[in-house]
């Protein structure tokens, strides 16, 4: 703790420099050894001014997620950044790496800034449902364009440094990489040319005209859909606009103290140490992951050609297969779009989107050219023989240690792997389409696999920036076996009355991005009548089986591809429409089997389809597919559209109540007892008086 800061004199410079890996964070310790310091620095009379800078890897990263949920002690950071910002000598805040949340508040409080290139400032403080609490929605809109500021703070994402540098956060990008010396040089040009402090609490705020605000407010409120925190983000961009810059700290704190007690932030304070809880398993604690450079897909199709665009673009070298050189060529036309479209999106340079093409990536028909892979993973139609040939092939050409992947959806990983001589080798990688977008992955642990090829499974996500989750087997792992519960739940709403519209509006209210009968379209509703009519052996027949979809698709209308599914989707026509003819074949569906339609309201759909979605779960839980409730969380935020200011289901059940919900399923259980049957895990964790959140750990 001692040296986590030191003070050191460059002539009349004083140099503040911090040191606590690895990102820097502005902890207790951190704060306390700043504030000394600083008031070393500014005690000595030969000091003309102040450079703050940091060592490692970045400037300050945030604060210290290890004091979440703690007590504040002093000195806090709003203070701390005050007491910065009104020294008598110019301060320079030399940053490099990351500059986020409480780091890039503490540079605002100096009166200069200065970035080396490669540097990101950010205030992502929305993302945990909260607002920059430590003065930066007051002092950003006094540096720079008001809706400049009211985008970083309501959005949370970065901006570069050259970004930062035009819009006036930051006074110079350095040509060199030593942000110490770079911060010094520039102190020595301050001083030579008299600079005095330029406090930013004292600059007059920028401001956004009534109409302007009124239009940011619209497009702010469309993108929160239901989240509280980034309203009250423009809610204290405007007290900054509005206000002196002492009433609008007062109410940037309001607004920040109202955020830390709401449900929302605690649900996405939940949602960001469940994603780093995740990966830590029992299973393969202390294991090596084996090497993965070379990596093999078969088929070349949207889910084949995105995972191997999300392979290229983090640096591996891809062999994709296909049937046949026209599906060959038709595959790598694919990944050159995805590619492209990168390109012009600004995440890759086109002369590394050529080299990627040139030399990392190749099609074809052989699986002997699989010889040589790290990793192969099928991507071809969800058919049990298909893919049974597949592995039986992959067995015969693959390397020894190769690890053999499946992408399957539903299907049983460990018959899959009984079609090979090693099944410690297989694994289950299902990829979210499309695979190079989407976060989640989860990593399918069949009954012989190896621990080293788990840890792999977890390696490859992260260097393909995923988020993974591990899985045992079942039909359908985690997200596919609750999303076919839940999607029952949901037909039988609309067999009993309900408009597949209205459902949809209901759940786009509750938060969800889109609504299960759009998501089918999105989908393809082809992708679940085929998995309907596989499972279609083994349904129990005293279940309500609602078959309006299974007509639609007879129908020829799979969704989007089709241009109708459940809605008409016409070019000009500013996105999909309802089709009176989907309530026809409903309607007609309830006559033949004596349903009389009763209305349903918004509350009982957002009952019905939560009660479903958390029972089942509950079930993946106790039966160890999923190894916590959190699994369950990070699969359904990252794969299934379930809004992240909840938590996750598991996380919204234990906020409204496990008796709640219980109570629902039992009353649904009197109209349907065959899917309304509570789990054990619930009856069990509600009659104790406990909650999801205590399996966590």
């Amino acid at each position: 703790m001692a040296n986590q800061v030191n003070l050191t004199m460059d002539g009349s410079v004083a140099v503040v420099r911090v040191d606590n890996p690895p990102v820097n964070a502005l902890s207790h310790a951190v704060r306390v050894g700043l504030q000394g310091s600083f008031r070393a620095a500014l005690s000595r009379a030969e000091t003309k001014a102040v450079v703050i800078c940091c060592t490692g890897r970045s400037f300050f990263a945030g604060a210290d997620i290890r004091e979440f949920g703690k007590p504040p002690l002093a000195p806090f950071l709003p203070d701390l950044i005050t007491e910065i910002e009104a020294a008598q000598v110019p301060v320079i805040a030399a940053m490099h790496g990351n500059v986020l949340g409480g780091g890039l508040e503490a540079a605002l409080g100096a009166h200069y800034r200065i970035a080396v290139k490669g540097t990101r400032l950010g205030l992502p403080e929305v993302s945990l449902g909260l607002l920059p609490g430590a003065g930066g929605t007051q002092r950003l809109p006094r540096l720079i364009p008001a809706a400049d500021a009211a985008r970083m703070i309501t959005g949370g994402k970065p901006v570069s440094a050259d970004a930062a540098l035009s819009m006036g956060l930051i006074d110079r990008v350095a040509d060199g990489t030593d942000a110490r010396a770079e911060g010094i040089a520039f102190a020595r040009e301050l001083i030579a040319a008299g600079k005095e402090p330029r406090p930013a609490g004292s600059l007059l705020c920028n401001i956004l005209e009534p109409a302007e605000l009124e239009g940011v407010r619209a497009k702010v409120a469309r993108a929160a859909r239901g989240a509280i925190a980034p309203i009250a983000c423009l809610d204290a961009v405007e007290a900054a606009m509005s206000l002196p810059f002492e009433d609008g700290l007062k109410k940037e704190r309001a607004l920040f103290q109202e955020l830390m007690a709401s449900d929302q932030s605690t649900a996405l304070i939940h949602a960001f140490f469940a994603e780093r809880q995740v990966g830590k398993l029992p299973e393969i604690e202390g294991v090596d992951p084996r090497a993965i450079n070379r990596m093999g897909v078969v088929g070349g199709g949207t889910m084949g050609a995105g995972i191997a665009v999300s392979a290229l673009l983090s640096g591996l070298d891809v062999t994709l297969a296909e049937r046949d050189e026209v599906a060959a060529d038709r595959a790598a036309d694919s990944v050159g779009r995805m590619l492209e479209s990168a390109v012009k999106r600004g995440k890759l340079a086109a002369p590394q989107r050529d080299a990627i093409l040139a030399q990392a990536f190749r099609t074809t028909t052989r699986y002997e050219d699989f010889a040589q892979a790290d990793l192969v993973i099928e991507a071809v139609f969800e058919s049990m023989d298909v893919k049974k040939d597949v592995f039986t092939r992959l067995d015969e050409v693959c390397k020894p240690g190769a690890i053999l992947a499946s992408n399957t959806s539903y299907l049983d990983l460990n018959r899959i792997a009984a079609m090979t001589s090693r099944p410690q080798d297989v694994i289950g990688l299902h990829f979210f389409s499309p695979a190079h977008v989407m976060r989640l992955l989860e990593v399918v642990v069949g009954k012989d696999t190896a621990p080293d090829a788990v840890a792999s499974g977890f390696a490859l996500a992260k260097r393909l920036k995923k988020v993974a989750v591990r899985a045992g087997v079942c039909d359908g792992f985690i997200g596919n076996r609750i999303l076919s519960h839940y999607g029952k739940a949901v037909y039988g709403m609309v067999l009993a009355g309900a408009s597949p519209y209205a459902v949809d509006k209901a759940l786009t209210g509750f938060g969800l991005a889109m609504g299960p009968f759009a998501v089918g379209d999105l989908a393809g509703l082809d992708i679940g009548w085929a998995n309907r009519k596989r499972l279609a052996a083994e349904r129990d027949p005293r279940e309500t089986y609602p078959e309006f979809a299974d007509r639609l698709c007879e129908l020829g209308r799979f969704g989007r591809k089709t241009g109708r599914g459940f809605y008409i989707y016409e070019e000009g026509a500013g996105g999909p429409k309802p089709d009176p003819e989907v309530e026809d074949i409903i309607a007609a569906e309830r006559t033949a089997k004596g349903i009389t339609p009763r209305a349903i309201s918004e509350d009982e759909i957002i009952s019905r389809y939560m009660a479903a979605m958390v029972n089942e779960a509950a079930r993946v839980v106790g039966d160890g597919i999923a190894l916590r409730p959190l699994d369950v969380d990070v699969t359904l935020l990252n794969g299934y559209g379930f809004p992240r200011w909840r938590g996750g289901p598991m996380h919204y059940a234990d906020t409204i109540g496990l008796d709640r919900i219980l109570q629902d399923i039992c009353r649904f259980h009197e109209e349907d007892p065959i899917l309304w049957q509570p789990a054990p895990l619930l009856e069990r964790l509600a009659a104790e008086g406990r909650s999801f959140g205590s399996l966590n750990t």
